[in-house]
C-alpha cells in the first residue's frame, strides 16, 4: 500500500525482489525503530528478549560475535569500556549495542551498563520501549549523577543509561572534559561491569573520535553490500592504530540453508 511505502521509503520491486536503487533506509530505520514502540506499547511490557532468541540463527551469531572477548584480556585505558560505532548511520550499530550488551549480560554472566551516547539520534531507549527525560546528557552537565539515571532492565544483569534531554550541545558534550572523567569513573568504580556505549558514526562528528579515544574497545558496524570500501577505510583512518577494533559485519545476506538473513560475522582489527 502507499502508506506502508510511504513509511518504509520501499516502492517496488524488480522480478519480484526489492529494487535498493530506490530504497530509501533512513525511512526504514525510523519505521522500524516505530514499530519496536509500537509492539511495546500493545503488549505492554518491554522487548529485550526479542533480541537473543536462544538457540537462534541471530543468537548463535551473537555468540560468534562475542566469543573474542571471552579469550582477551584488555589492558591500558578504561578496559571495560566498549564503544560500537559505524561510518555512516543507518548501519545498524543500535541494534548491534543492544545485542552485543545482552549477549555479554546473558553469555558471560556480567554486569552491564547500556550508555546511549549518540546524543544527536538517541534510539536505544526507542528500541527498548523504554522513555527517559534525563541520562548521559544530564551526567555531562553536573545536573545529576550516574546512578540516578540509570534505569533496571527485564536482564537483570543489564542496566540502561539513557541519552538525556535534548541539549544544544549535546554532541560537543561528548568531546569534553566531562566526558574524559566520567569514562574514567565508569571504568573504575564500575570495574566489574562492562559499559557498552551506542555512539555516533565516525565520519557524522569529530566528537565520536575523540569519544573513541576513551575507550577500552571498539566495534565499528559495517553493512553488507551498501558501505562502500573506501568509506571503511576513511572511518578506520580516524582511529588510532594503537586501538583494539573488531568489525561486524551486518545484514549479511543468505548464501546457503544454514545461513540466516541478518546474520553477523566477526573480524579482528587493529592490536
Amino acid at each position: 500500500p502507499a502508506e506502508d511505502q510511504r513509511k518504509t521509503g520501499w516502492n517496488g520491486t524488480v522480478n519480484g525482489n526489492p529494487d535498493w536503487a530506490e530504497f530509501d533506509y533512513q525511512k526504514w530505520n525510523d519505521f522500524t525503530n516505530d514499530l519496536y514502540g509500537e509492539l511495546v506499547q500493545r503488549y505492554g511490557k518491554r522487548i529485550l528478549g526479542l533480541y537473543l532468541d536462544e538457540g537462534s540463527a541471530l543468537g548463535d551469531s551473537w555468540r560468534v560475535v562475542n566469543y573474542p572477548r571471552r579469550r582477551r584480556t584488555i589492558k591500558g585505558q578504561n578496559p571495560n569500556l566498549i564503544m560500537v560505532t559505524s561510518s555512516l548511520a543507518g548501519e545498524g550499530k543500535t541494534f548491534t549495542a543492544i545485542n552485543l550488551a545482552l549477549s555479554i549480560a546473558t553469555e558471560l554472566d556480567k554486569t552491564v551498563l547500556l550508555a546511549d551516547a549518540d546524543v544527536a539520534k538517541p534510539d536505544v531507549g526507542a528500541m527498548l520501549g523504554v522513555r527517559a527525560e534525563k541520562g548521559l546528557i544530564d551526567v555531562l552537565l553536573g545536573d545529576v549523577r550516574v546512578p540516578d539515571v540509570m534505569l533496571r532492565t527485564d536482564i537483570p544483569n543489564l542496566t540502561l543509561l539513557p541519552a538525556g534531554r535534548r541539549h544544544p550541545h549535546a554532541t560537543e558534550l561528548l568531546a569534553s572534559e566531562s566526558m574524559r572523567l566520567l569514562a574514567q569513573e565508569l571504568s573504575t568504580r564500575y570495574a566489574d561491569r562492562i559499559v557498552v556505549f551506542d555512539s555516533p558514526p565516525l565520519l557524522l562528528t569529530s566528537e565520536a573520535r575523540v569519544l573513541a579515544g576513551l575507550m577500552g574497545q571498539i566495534v565499528l558496524v559495517i553493512e553488507e553490500s551498501r558501505t562502500l570500501q573506501p568509506v571503511v577505510k576513511e572511518a578506520l583512518s580516524m582511529l588510532d592504530t594503537s586501538e583494539i577494533v573488531g568489525l561486524v559485519l551486518n545484514k549479511k545476506r543468505a548464501r546457503g540453508a544454514g545461513d540466516y538473513y541478518g546474520g553477523y560475522g566477526y573480524y579482528g582489527y587493529g592490536r
